[in-house]
């Protein structure tokens, strides 16, 4: 079996993308997605990304690049619309149906391959008490807490706000990341505040390991910034990837991202 794809990313953060009718297979039950999504993300033996989305009509599903099903990705969404305008199935103001709800995005620019929107994020979701959260970890043979902020945006966050990234910043995430405090697991957002207006992240996310970018992580990122009152909206995010995006919380949360895409190509399963 053979599946067409095409690569996009949004900041770096990358995604194989197919057409679900191209694909009639992945309707029947004796096709195994995650494994498939396993095998096609694999950036050894197979094409390599962060994640695989299939688009059906204006509705995405997404998987992780280890194979589970999140609800949302928001660098992912802003591919996916990049994809449905480029091909002419979709208008420059549209609505994505995703795991998290429907979400509206409006193209703000478009150079060639490269699109830049401004995405709904909606309002996030938290309690008060997990503002500042004192999440206990085993570091070894002993226990120590670390002071953290839980949102979900969609998809589940935590954050950790940091004067300067620790050395060992991926193991922590992994270890957060499975901390049983999250049944589900959690994406995790490493921030340091540069001032009112800026941040700077590192992004461990749930099902990919470390990212060059998040949609969702920079929205909780941002989120949990502003809650805490280390930063006020708009917020730029500051990216691994060398880009930014940018947050603004109003009578929603939006945020502003790019979205390019790169190449296409098909995948043989079995």
């Amino acid at each position: 079996m053979r599946i067409p794809f095409t690569k996009a990313h949004g900041a770096g953060n990358d995604f194989l993308l197919s057409w679900a009718e191209q694909v009639p297979a992945l309707d029947l039950p004796a096709i195994d997605l995650p494994s498939t999504a396993r095998a096609i993300c694999d950036r050894h033996t197979g094409i390599g990304a962060d994640g695989w989305i299939i688009i059906r009509d204006h509705s995405i599903r997404l998987f992780n690049a280890d194979g589970s099903e999140p609800e949302i990705s928001g660098n992912g969404t802003r591919c996916a619309a990049a994809l449905l305008i480029e091909s002419g199935r979709g208008s420059d103001d549209l609505v994505i149906s995703t795991g998290a709800g429907p979400k509206h995005l409006r193209l703000l620019e478009r150079k060639g391959r490269r699109f830049l929107f401004e995405m709904d994020m909606g309002l996030p979701k938290f309690d008060e008490r997990e503002i500042r959260y004192s999440l206990p970890l085993q570091r070894g043979p002993r226990e120590v807490t670390i002071d953290v902020t839980i949102v979900d945006v969609g998809n589940p966050q935590c954050v950790v706000f940091v004067d300067a990234f620790p050395p060992d910043w991926e193991a922590l995430g992994a270890e957060i990341e499975g901390h049983a405090h999250f049944p589900k697991r959690t994406n995790v957002s490493f921030v340091n505040v540069i001032d009112a207006h800026t941040i700077e992240t590192r992004f461990y996310e749930r099902g990919a390991g470390v990212t060059l970018s998040s949609g969702t992580g920079s929205t909780g990122a941002a989120v949990a910034a502003i809650l805490r009152k280390l930063a006020v909206s708009p917020v730029t995010v500051r990216t691994p990837a060398g880009e930014s995006l940018g947050l603004r919380w109003d009578d929603s949360v939006y945020l502003t991202g790019p979205a390019e895409i790169v190449g296409t190509g098909e995948f043989y399963v079995g």
